[in-house]
């Protein structure tokens, strides 16, 4: 079965999901979007207050500046999967709690087994968490590491960016500094291995 069928036929479960008590206050369900053999796959934390009007992620003023970001070094949003460890909006756009992050994780965990990316990008700590659990962001951003098997790329969430202009400059940097491997992303292994023979104390934060 095709990839984009596997995600569609998630898509619609996510859509009436109710493993937890968030979709009690939501329009929406937001499942992700994006190419369905993405090389690179950007995960948040939650829906906001726009993506629960539509269905869609990062389509608020984030949105807007992940988009830009991604056109910045060349790459469009149809060329990668964007999604959220949590798939419904949690209220008042609070923090997602334990629970309901577990309660969602099946849903991330299915996507990225049909996807099978490259890299992911984890936008913010909640995202970091999911494949990180020690690792602080404010230390391991815009630094490409292993987690298992899987690449990962720390990034700010660019909401927190818009708050901060010191957040700003470090999200933007970060998009620059990984530009190569975030258009060839079959670069990413050889970039890792090269900073483990180099005995790169990056990885000692994992």
């Amino acid at each position: 079965m095709e990839n984009g069928v596997l995600l569609a036929e998630i898509a619609k479960k996510i859509g009436v999901c109710q493993r937890c008590s968030l979709w009690k206050g939501t329009k929406h369900a937001v499942p992700g979007e994006g190419n369905s053999a993405a090389k690179v796959m950007f995960i948040g934390e939650a829906p906001g207050f726009y993506e629960d009007q539509v269905g869609r992620p990062f389509v608020g003023a984030a949105g807007k500046l992940l988009t830009q970001s991604l056109e910045e070094v060349g790459i469009s949003r149809e060329e990668v999967f964007i999604g959220n460890v949590i798939k419904h909006r949690p209220p008042e756009n609070r923090d997602p709690l334990p629970t309901e992050i577990s309660a969602c994780r099946t849903w991330l965990d299915q996507q990225l087994e049909v996807i099978r990316p490259k890299i992911v990008v984890t936008l913010g700590r909640y995202s970091l968490a999911r494949f990180v659990t020690a690792a602080k962001i404010s230390v391991v951003h815009g630094k490409l590491t292993k987690a298992g098997k899987q690449l990962v790329l720390p990034m700010y969430h660019p909401a927190a960016a818009l708050r901060s202009p010191a957040l700003l400059e470090e999200f933007k940097r970060d998009f620059m500094n990984n530009k190569e491997i975030l258009k060839n992303p079959d670069l990413a292994a050889e970039r890792v291995s090269g900073e483990e023979d180099d005995d790169s104390p990056q990885l000692d934060l994992f």
